[in-house]
């Protein structure tokens, strides 16, 4: 079986990896496409680097519009040269939908999108504008299939794989403390996002809102895990940070190793400050209580603000139907109220536990993994 595979960001690399395994156990299987070191490491050979796709915002994609138009167009002309039996988009629907429109319209290729469009969320209309160019969608969160099927795509719930990573053992998380020099003072896990822009729009704001838990807890260390192409910026960020961080760069080790290490910090902590995004759900995987902060461009704040359906921008709060963790988003993202969040949060960490214990109940905990429940479903509709 050929498949084209083409993913866009950190997120979409984890689930293309764990979907390509899925995929290898069911059937002998030949990729191309586009993905990161993940993908890379169960055999993808990347078209061109991911992180080029790695942009967020409306007004921070303009600058890149030419260029990222010349890849839509190179990843088609792949996809067609290609002939596979499916192309399999994820996630990055800006990138993703525009090459499936061309290989639609010049081919009869078999399309399927992994992650469904947030329309429970904002812009309702993209249900209907995807099914133009999309076969069939593998939706995340259970309660996502009627609003693609309504539109006239084949939906299946296929779980998120977060479900199903291995969190770090106790004695991991013992050596991880002792390796790093940690003993028992507190731990707070930093998370300023997986995109160039967003660490250095999020970097200094979260390295400023340290100071007020840096004098309730003198002796704070915090831990950083990174991704190759953002260690260098996230150091010159950090440079300036009340406290020295320990930066875990993929760049200084193998993958595995790093793996590893950054399931041993997220275990390892007590408590997180994070971009919103997926790792949420990593933090609810691990137990690790956490503030969620993010802001965009002025612009796109005031857009994105106009057009959202929910109150929430944390995906553990929307699956657990719950808003039992904090967020600073867009005005609120700011030094003193992502400080005072953090305060709380460390005096009070067990308040999150029931919300993200019933969130990986909601997403498949303890059922067949995700990525193998995708890789079937892709499967049984060719």
């Amino acid at each position: 079986m050929r498949i084209f595979i083409l993913a866009g960001e950190a997120s979409g690399d984890r689930l293309g990896a764990a979907l390509m395994v899925g995929l290898k156990s069911e059937t002998s299987v030949e990729f191309q496409g586009v993905g990161g070191p993940l993908m890379q490491g169960e055999g993808l050979s990347s078209l061109f680097p991911m992180d080029e796709l790695s942009v967020m915002g409306i007004v921070e994609v303009l600058p890149k519009y030419r260029h990222l138009k010349r890849r839509i167009a190179e990843t088609a002309e792949a996809v067609i040269a290609m002939q596979p039996d499916v192309m399999i988009t994820i996630d990055s629907p800006d990138f993703s939908l525009r090459v499936a429109k061309i290989v639609k319209a010049r081919s009869n290729i078999r399309t399927v999108h992994y992650v469904a469009p947030t329309v429970w969320a904002w812009r309702a209309g993209r249900a209907a504008k995807m099914a133009k160019v999309i076969d069939h969608v593998l939706a995340l969160f259970p309660f996502e299939p009627p609003y693609m099927q309504a539109e006239g795509m084949e939906c299946d719930f296929v779980g998120h794989p977060v479900v199903a990573e291995p969190q770090a053992s106790d004695t991991e998380v013992a050596d991880f403390r002792a390796r790093h020099d940690i003993g028992d003072a507190p731990l707070l896990l930093v998370l300023p996002g997986s995109r160039r822009g967003e660490v250095g729009r999020l970097g200094p704001i979260f390295g400023r809102a340290l100071t007020p838990l840096l004098t309730a807890h003198p002796n704070l260390l915090c831990v950083v895990p990174t991704t190759a192409h953002v260690a260098p910026l996230l150091r010159e960020v950090t440079d300036n940070w009340p406290v020295k961080p320990i930066i875990l760069d993929p760049s200084e080790m193998k993958i595995g190793a790093y793996k590893t290490e950054k399931a041993a910090a997220f275990r390892a902590s007590d408590g997180a400050l994070a971009a919103s995004g997926t790792v949420s759900l990593e933090l609810a995987a691990a137990e690790t209580p956490m503030v969620i902060a993010y802001d965009v461009n002025w612009i796109s704040r005031q857009i994105i603000a106009y057009m959202l359906r929910i109150d929430t921008l944390t995906l553990v709060n929307l699956i657990s139907e719950t808003r039992d963790i904090p967020e600073c988003n867009g005005k609120h993202c700011n030094p003193a109220e992502i400080g005072a969040a953090l305060l709380s949060m460390m005096a009070a960490p067990d308040k999150q536990l029931a919300a993200m214990r019933l969130t990986m109940e909601r997403l498949g905990k303890g059922g067949e993994a995700p990525g193998l429940r995708a890789a079937k479903a892709v499967l049984a509709r060719i």
